[in-house]
């Protein structure tokens, strides 16, 4: 086929697709949507909307760089404080003992210790070798997770800040969420050293310690950090088991372990070690000397956390629920406080109340002897007295020597620096002053049977007029012995002799039997009114059992340093020099017997065994005393108010008495009887012709020692002539 005008068109193949591009398979709608979205033009936000984003853009970017700017400054600061702190450190030996004192061990005179005062130490015991109960107890109670953190706990303090928010309190007041190593750092004051210029007391330096506060707590950390640092956990923990106060002035769980229940911290069991790790949540409060079964209950609540936290078996958190821990038996007793510190008292101050070091002191103290004391005082109080009297007694035992055996200062017993009424009352001593009257008299040579004369009697007293005594019961005997004078406390008839002997006599047998007050200077000295404690008075009577030899009372045999074997002091007291003649004393023990035998104290009297003493009641009822002893042992009571007020319906020879009856009765058990060193009336001649005050004939001369009594006609007759002079009685 030709085209026109017989050319031939060219072939061409047919076309199957046209200019345009294959269409391409149909693509979803939202890819779709998306593409077309693409292809048309973008809507430009409005200018509030691009404002707002831009400056929280900027506020963003500014705060970010802000942040870590910051948060690079904090940490910084942190690591140069921790640094700081870590370079102040020293090494572990040099913080474990926290005191700045040193402590007194008091032993009683069996070697037992019974008394501590001032902050007691009792030496280092290491993280690594104590009870692993005791170490488990504290971390479980304290800080939970001490050996998994670095040193703080985020997570404590957030408890903490959440427990205090509910409570009511500021967020970093009360919990505070500090682990065992921040505890440490408060113990170390932040490596803050004690300096007497800076702190008037120690007192106040560990109060500044103990100091809160958002400062406080922050300069906490990097402290904590260094500790961690430079210590390990067992070491951390070591100087907290070293340094922690338990209360009853024990620092240290070494010290208050042999406090409260003598032995060691290495060998405390379950019961035990909770109720140590219960007082550092309050060491005065749950102290168990102070309240035993609070502090029972709040380590019932530390062997319940030891249990959670797996550190007991079942088996041995019921077995310590069941058998608390109770104290030894010094610490229960708590006996003899106010010996322990009039014995600080007697001691130098530089090794006593101000000693830097550990002390020991031995002393004479019986325990039993004390407890004896304690209980009798309480029982005649609970049983007899009013509810809600006031009244109050002290009392002393002591040996023939002077050596004090047991004390008690006042109603109650265990205490520490209270008002002792055995050393630091001074009291007139009433009709317990006349047996130094009496032995004036027997050792210038009159006797037990020397006759002297009860009736009325004025003396005049210059610038003071007339003075005449009177008998208790109002009345007179007429004629009698000084024996019997003295069995009936007869007024009248002990001035008789006290004017016949001379008050300067008086005076010297007195002041050399151990009073060192001034005594009266007229003739009521005789009946006394002069003032002195219950010790001076019952060491008198010490010197009266021995034979007339002096005493000065006294409790320290031994001070020496902890760990040393020389003494750096000994007993200072003990006999001294012959103040009246042996005779004398044996003819004044006598008479002293009849006291309680026959006379004002036969409530006193012991069964079996023989005893000597004298009442005494001071003018109006202030004062109340009974002095006595048996050949063991001198005890003095007194009894009265502390303002003076007059007892009502107490003699010396009624509650007194008592008391004194109870003590030896207890004091005595199970000790065989010893008979009293005295004399046989029956070997005195009656002498009624001399000792008759104001009569001027030379007093008489003494009895020649061991002279019998004469026998036959001539005995016959002086026993007529005594019996006349007593009225036949």
């Amino acid at each position: 086929m030709s085209g026109k005008g017989g050319r031939r068109t060219p072939l061409v193949a047919d076309k199957r697709y046209g200019s345009a591009k294959p269409k391409a398979a149909p693509k979803p709608k939202a890819a779709a949507s998306r593409r077309t979205a693409a292809r048309r033009p973008r809507r430009k936000a409005s200018w509030p909307v691009r404002l707002i984003a831009g400056a929280a853009g900027f506020l963003a970017r500014g705060i970010w760089g802000i942040g870590w700017r910051a948060g690079f400054a904090v940490v910084s600061v942190l690591l140069l404080a921790t640094l700081f702190f870590y370079a102040q450190l020293q090494p572990l030996g040099a913080y474990v003992d926290a005191r700045t004192k040193g402590s007194v061990t008091l032993l009683d005179r069996e070697g037992q210790v019974f008394a501590w005062r001032g902050e007691t130490f009792g030496g280092q015991i290491d993280a690594a070798s104590v009870s692993p109960y005791l170490r488990n107890a504290v971390v479980a109670t304290e800080d939970k997770r001490f050996y998994s953190h670095f040193g703080i706990s985020p997570r404590g303090i957030a408890g903490a800040i959440r427990i205090n928010l509910a409570e009511g309190r500021g967020p970093l007041e009360g919990n505070g969420g500090s682990t065992i190593t921040q505890q440490v750092a408060k113990l170390l004051c932040l490596g803050v050293a004690y300096d007497p210029a800076v702190w008037k007391t120690e007192g106040d330096y560990e109060d500044d310690c103990r100091r809160g506060g958002v400062w406080r707590k922050i300069k906490e950390v990097p402290f904590a950090l260094a500790l961690e640092a430079k210590f390990s956990k067992d070491e951390i923990l070591t100087l907290y088991l070293n340094r922690a106060y338990l209360g009853a002035g024990a620092r240290g769980f070494e010290a208050a372990a042999q406090r409260y229940f003598g032995k060691s911290a290495n060998e405390v069991g379950p019961a035990e070690a909770a109720m140590l790790a219960g007082l550092l949540k309050a060491p005065t409060r749950y102290a168990p000397t102070a309240n035993l079964k609070r502090s029972q209950d709040r380590a019932a609540v530390v062997l319940g956390l030891m249990h959670d936290q797996s550190y007991l078996t079942d088996a041995q958190y019921q077995d310590a629920l069941a058998n608390p821990a109770r104290l030894s038996k010094a610490a229960s007793a708590r006996a003899g406080g106010y010996f322990a510190d009039w014995v600080m008292e007697s001691g130098p101050a530089f090794l006593t109340s101000d000693t830097t070091e550990d002390v020991i002191i031995r002393t004479t103290l019986d325990q039993h002897l004390q407890k004896s004391a304690e209980d009798a005082l309480k029982q005649i109080f609970t049983t007899r007295l009013k509810d809600g009297s006031k009244a109050q007694a002290a009392i002393v035992v002591m040996s023939a020597d002077g050596a004090v055996r047991a004390m008690v200062g006042g109603r109650d017993s265990q205490v520490s620096g209270a008002f002792n009424r055995a050393t630091q009352a001074k009291r007139q001593t009433g009709s317990t002053f006349k047996p130094f009257v009496y032995a004036a008299a027997l050792d210038m040579g009159w006797n037990l049977n020397t006759i002297v004369e009860d009736a009325p009697l004025t003396i005049h007293v210059p610038g003071s007029g007339d003075w005449s005594p009177k008998n208790y019961d109002k009345g007179y005997r007429g004629p009698i012995t000084l024996t019997e004078a003295l069995t009936h406390s007869v007024n009248t008839a002990t001035v008789r002799v006290s004017e016949a002997v001379g008050r300067n006599a008086v005076r010297e047998v007195a002041n050399n039997f151990g009073f060192e007050a001034d005594l009266a200077e007229g003739p009521a000295l005789a009946l006394g009114v002069s003032e002195t404690t219950l010790l001076e008075m019952t060491g008198a009577y010490a010197g009266i059992l021995n034979g007339g030899t002096s005493v000065r009372p006294y409790g320290m045999v031994e001070l020496r340093l902890q760990g040393e074997d020389s003494a750096l002091a000994g007993q200072e007291g003990g006999m001294g020099e012959r103040v009246i003649s042996d005779e004398a004393a044996r003819e004044l023990t006598y008479m002293m017997y009849q006291v309680i035998e026959n006379g004002t104290g036969r409530r006193a009297r012991l069964d079996g065994r023989q005893a000597a003493g004298k009442t005494g009641t001071t003018q109006a009822a202030r004062d109340a005393w009974f002095i006595g002893f048996t050949a063991d042992y001198v005890t003095g009571v007194w009894m009265g108010y502390d303002d003076n007020t007059p007892l009502t319906g107490v003699t010396g020879g009624g509650l007194p008495a008592e008391i004194w009856h109870e003590v030896m009765a207890r004091v005595e058990d199970g000790v065989p009887p010893t008979p009293l060193p005295m004399a046989n009336p029956g070997d005195y001649v009656m002498q009624p012709d001399y000792g008759v005050y104001p009569d001027t004939r030379p007093l008489p001369q003494p009895t020649q020692p061991g002279r019998q009594r004469p026998s036959g006609t001539e005995g016959f007759l002086v026993d007529l002539l005594g019996a006349i002079l007593r009225g036949g009685n």
